[in-house]
């Protein structure tokens, strides 16, 4: 037995870990102990989740595309079949809310769906968004330039993800600081913390967020505007028209994952620039060295850490036997710092030519946002750093207890 810190236990034998989550010393510096699994069992199975994980790169990258794995279940096998438990009284909302989500469903409604909302997250596409993003990001920084301090994620992180997803689904920007309290209180059911209190909060978020959406798109079904939501309601794929649950569901997961993301990745990376210590002009030097830069962030401060699989049949991998309706895990985050792919990987260098990071995932359940959150990165980041050329932490940055996502509680900075 390897017992290694006071909150993490691992018996590389038998591929066995005990692991607190809740302890700050693990999600506030989550790497370390990525770096500890790398180097003793990067496979195994984590007591108090009773699930199997998986760390290395390789694993992780063919997990997300393996077709014998899927983001739900229960569309080739009962609940009776798989012996799992009843969908919880208390979340019935979150549940009609998740039930048609494009992270959750397979083909072929996960094709019907993606396709119809694709087009609009396309690079050509959200390119033209770059000018709306630069003056929104110009004013905002406007606004506290002059204090010479600021709380950054309440003064611009947050505000711009949701602004511009907002702007891009059709929903009315003065809707942003509600969005964020639904978003907030809606992925609360995600965070490794879970209690009912969350459980109920994520369910009343539910309900008041669907109903709120149902009524924009009875608005845009009498009165189409250019925006995504009309384009999703009128437009037909093979002869169909999505459903207003699809609506709904599809609505929302793109308003959450539209922004809840991103306000974590702008706070990281501003972090992890900072105290690296390199001068944040040489970074965003030019389009080539921002978009490395950027990157670099993305792989060493990852926002989403876990994805998880249902197998779908029996199946094996790196030794460990699973049978169909089995979930297994993977760690995004981890995979990004593995040594037999990165060199050094737990410091922060953005000339690298390594693997690209697996922090969007892949495989049909790459995130559909990814261009529009690495536009926003590269745009807002460089603006940040050349207006305030003087700025600094003027606090130990505190992590979120949110984990498995990786944010930060606030980043008080001066200049």
């Amino acid at each position: 037995m390897n017992t290694m810190l006071d909150f993490l236990h691992i018996d590389a034998q038998t591929r066995s870990v005990s692991l607190d989550a809740r302890n700050p010393a693990f999600y506030g510096n989550p790497n370390a102990t990525y770096a500890l699994l790398h180097a003793h069992c990067p496979t195994f199975y984590w007591k108090e989740q009773k699930q199997w994980f998986f760390t290395g790169y390789d694993h992780v990258n063919a997990l997300l595309r393996d077709r014998r794995f899927g983001r739900q279940i229960l569309h080739i096998a009962t609940r009776e079949e798989l012996g799992l438990p009843e969908p919880l009284e208390h979340t019935q909302n979150f549940d009609a809310a998740e039930r048609h989500s494009l992270l959750e469903i397979e083909p072929p409604e996960h094709t019907r769906l993606r396709t119809l909302v694709n087009r609009a997250f396309v690079s050509r596409h959200v390119e033209k968004m770059k000018p709306e993003i630069e003056t929104l990001a110009h004013g905002l920084i406007d606004r506290f330039e002059k204090d010479g301090q600021t709380e950054l994620l309440s003064s611009f992180a947050d505000i711009i993800p949701v602004t511009m997803i907002a702007r891009m689904i059709g929903i009315p920007e003065e809707m942003g600081p509600q969005l964020l309290k639904w978003s907030h209180a809606y992925v609360g059911m995600y965070m490794f913390k879970r209690s009912r209190e969350d459980e109920l909060a994520a369910d009343s978020a539910a309900k008041e967020f669907a109903d709120y959406v149902r009524s924009v798109i009875a608005e845009r079904r009498a009165e189409p505007k250019d925006d995504l939501l009309s384009h999703m309601i009128h437009t037909e794929h093979k002869g169909q028209f999505l459903t207003d649950d699809e609506l709904i569901s599809t609505t929302i997961v793109l308003l959450n994952a539209g922004h809840e993301a991103t306000v974590h990745q702008i706070g990281n990376s501003v972090r992890v620039i900072l105290e690296s210590g390199l001068n944040p002009q040489s970074l965003f030097g030019d389009e080539k060295t921002t978009e490395r830069t950027v990157e670099e962030t993305l792989r060493i401060g990852a926002p989403v850490h876990i994805f998880q699989r249902w197998a779908l049949e029996p199946v094996e991998i790196d030794g460990v036997k699973f049978e169909r309706g089995d979930k297994v895990s993977l760690i995004l985050a981890a995979a990004n710092l593995d040594p037999l792919k990165f060199s050094d990987p737990l410091t922060f260098k953005p000339d690298r030519a390594e693997a690209p990071n697996l922090s969007f995932g892949a495989g049909i359940h790459f995130c559909i946002g990814a261009p529009l959150a690495r536009l926003e990165l590269n745009i807002v980041l460089p603006l940040l750093f050349q207006r305030l050329p003087h700025l600094t932490l003027a606090r130990q940055p505190k992590v979120k207890d949110v984990y498995h996502f990786h944010g930060l509680e606030r980043l008080d900075l001066t200049w």
